[in-house]
């Protein structure tokens, strides 16, 4: 989902989701409170704010000016639960939907029309969560891609069934300019683009489990230089530590959202 506003002087370069079909284009919170949000992340992450040209619920957060994420206080008026969601680019969000659902995935929310582009929520055949943008990605989009701020995990039943889900859908590992390659890496599988890690599937989830964090899921890591010092900060400010290791914390916002902060760049 594109929550970015232009530049003010409108020569912000533009690129549209045909051009990166298949890669992860963006990171998005669902929230219940804008505020309450902001105060969090800006504590635990350093972030800055700015509006969305989305509208009033919407917000972009800035990492050293940097857009890195956006907000989305819509949980309770779209009926969604909070959490953190990667956005894939897709070149038709009804033809993204429609391979979904033709390989046993199910359809959340939309499309729906959030100009300048189009946005579905979506839940693959495992029932982990994820969205997919069409239409363009503007302001500094490159940028955010090549900093690896943040990437995304998929925890699932099976790897390699989920990237034969996920490749179906997004064409990954089609030949072309600008297509992803898929390889597998120890137990994990790994969606590369341009020399950097885009995503990663990891085995072990179990589909019944009570526990969020066990079930099928994709996890949103944001890379940060002092991982103790997230830790400290989101109990300070409301929220709470799932797992600790020495490189890597899972994180829950104070509304509930589950995120990880992590030392590595890129895996």
């Amino acid at each position: 989902m594109n929550h970015d506003m232009p530049s003010p002087s409108g020569t912000t370069d533009v690129f549209s989701t045909r051009s990166v079909y298949g890669t992860p284009c963006w990171v998005s919170l669902t929230s219940r409170d804008l505020g309450t949000t902001e105060e969090f992340y800006g504590a635990v992450l350093g972030w800055r704010w700015r509006p969305a040209r989305l509208g009033e619920r919407f917000r972009v957060a800035l990492a050293d000016g940097m857009p890195v994420a956006g907000v989305a206080a819509v949980a309770d008026m779209w009926r969604m639960a909070v959490a953190w969601t990667p956005y894939f680019a897709a070149r038709s969000a009804d033809e993204a939907v429609s391979r979904v659902q033709e390989r046993g995935g199910t359809l959340a929310v939309g499309p729906i029309s959030l100009p300048p582009g189009r946005a579905a929520l979506l839940a693959d055949r495992d029932g982990a969560t994820f969205g997919v943008w069409e239409g363009e990605l503007s302001t500094d989009w490159l940028s955010w891609r090549r900093s690896q701020h943040s990437f995304v995990r998929l925890h699932t039943r099976d790897a390699f069934d989920a990237a034969i889900f996920y490749g179906e859908v997004f064409d990954w590992g089609a030949t072309g300019a600008g297509r992803t390659e898929v390889v597998y890496e120890g137990d994990e599988v790994v969606l590369r683009g341009d020399g950097h890690v885009l995503a990663c599937i990891q085995s072990g989830a179990l589909g019944s489990a009570p526990d969020p964090t066990i079930r099928p899921h994709w996890q949103v890591h944001f890379t940060v230089p002092d991982v103790d010092a997230c830790v400290r900060a989101a109990e300070r400010h409301g929220g709470s530590v799932v797992t600790l290791r020495d490189d890597e914390a899972v994180l829950r916002d104070t509304e509930g959202a589950l995120f990880t902060v992590t030392s590595r760049r890129g895996r």
